[in-house]
């Protein structure tokens, strides 16, 4: 692995909105604008490590990469299929990094037949050691959409918990982080079961600056993206570095036309001690 000269790491998560109202199956066309500034946008944002929700179709993770070895960076991919449609989790990282052994949390779709199953990947650099899990939540203010996310979060609540208690991982740094489509304040009974029983800290609840990352339609925005440090021995994440990434401000881009040529999410990055 090549030597990492720094004292931090950043680790990002964004939504790249690639559901496909049209044509589900095609995602984000491989000829569309929306492919470059995507990865203009990642190409500003330069952390090492980011965890992709909506890629669609699966081989986007790939067009991002090389689209950004033409701004001169280059990232390895980690992405494994989803068992229920065409929508997908994936990561991006520079080769400083090794994130490995990619798994699907079974169940972890919940009551939802379609859902998308959680991601939980190692992740390593210098002395900081991570399981990492991605979620992309069931959508829907309702309490039907609620409820279930309730069971999806359950599982993965109980996957957490099971990490804690594997020998070798007892004191491992768990992060949690995806579209969580989850707002603090109202979906109380989701964060209770995805917190696996008081081990998650949501940082993205009170250490966050800002609240909103998903831009409505309507010109209004809220926060459905969320970022969890487990609340014991994770001493890494640097407290104050969460920040929602003004992606579209770096691109010199209104909100309303971010959302229309890039993504309606905006990206969140936090800092990690790897000394």
């Amino acid at each position: 692995m090549a030597s990492f000269q720094h004292s931090l790491a950043r680790i990002a998560v964004w939504n790249l909105a690639g559901f496909n109202p049209f044509n589900q199956a095609l995602g984000i066309p491989a000829s569309s604008e929306r492919v470059q500034k995507q990865a203009e946008g990642l190409a500003l944002l330069d952390a090492e490590l980011i965890t992709l929700v909506e890629v669609s179709p699966i081989e986007h993770i790939d067009r991002l990469a090389v689209a950004l070895a033409e701004f001169g960076l280059t990232y390895e991919k980690k992405i494994i299929a989803q068992p229920n449609g065409n929508i997908h989790i994936g990561f991006l990282h520079k080769p400083e990094l090794e994130v490995s052994d990619p798994q699907l949390i079974d169940g972890s779709e919940g009551d939802d037949p379609g859902g998308r199953q959680a991601v939980v990947v190692d992740v390593s650099v210098g002395r900081f050691k991570a399981k990492l899990i991605a979620v992309h939540l069931k959508s829907g203010r309702d309490r039907p959409e609620q409820q279930i996310r309730d069971s999806q979060c359950r599982i993965i609540g109980a996957e957490i918990a099971r990490i804690r208690q594997t020998p070798g991982l007892t004191q491992r740094t768990i992060l949690l982080m995806g579209d969580f489509n989850m707002i603090p304040g109202q979906d109380v009974s989701n964060f209770h079961h995805l917190g696996g029983d008081d081990l998650m800290d949501f940082v993205s609840c009170w250490d966050l600056q800002d609240r909103f990352s998903h831009i409505l339609s309507k010109g209004r925005a809220n926060l459905l993206d969320g970022f969890a440090v487990s609340r014991t021995f994770a001493t890494d994440y640097v407290r104050g570095s969460l920040r929602l990434f003004p992606m579209h401000w770096t691109m010199n881009m209104g909100r309303e036309a971010f959302k229309d040529e890039v993504s309606d999410h905006l990206p969140f990055v936090a800092s990690f001690r790897i000394f």
